[in-house]
C-alpha cells in the first residue's frame, strides 16, 4: 500500500452536517476499497476561490491522507469526480 494525500473542495453552500457526511463518505470509500485513513480534517471556514468553479466563488477545503493500494485508486478518484458536493480534487502520492 502506498501513501496518499488528498485535497477536496466542498461545494459552499454546505452545513457542518452535510460537511462532516462528506467527509465521511469519501473516508468510507477508501476504507471499502482496503485502505485506511490517517486523518480526514476541514480546513477551517469557507475560502474564497482563485477563480469560480461551477459559478462557485468559495470553497470548503478539506485535506485527507490515507493509505490504499495503487490498483484501488482510480475507483477513488472516480467516485469524487461524479460526487455533486465535491467541486475539485487533487490526489498526489507522498514520497516513501
Amino acid at each position: 500500500m502506498r501513501e496518499y494525500e488528498m485535497m477536496y473542495i466542498l461545494r459552499p453552500e454546505l452545513d457542518e452536517a452535510a460537511v462532516a457526511a462528506a467527509i465521511a463518505k469519501m473516508s468510507e470509500l477508501v476504507t471499502t476499497n482496503g485502505g485506511e485513513v490517517a486523518k480526514a480534517e476541514p480546513w477551517g471556514p469557507r475560502r474564497r476561490l482563485a477563480y469560480p468553479i461551477q459559478s462557485c466563488r468559495e470553497g470548503q477545503y478539506v485535506l485527507m491522507q490515507f493509505k490504499l493500494d495503487p490498483k484501488a485508486l482510480p475507483e477513488v478518484e472516480r467516485v469524487a469526480r461524479i460526487t455533486d458536493d465535491v467541486l475539485r480534487y487533487l490526489v498526489i502520492r507522498l514520497d516513501d
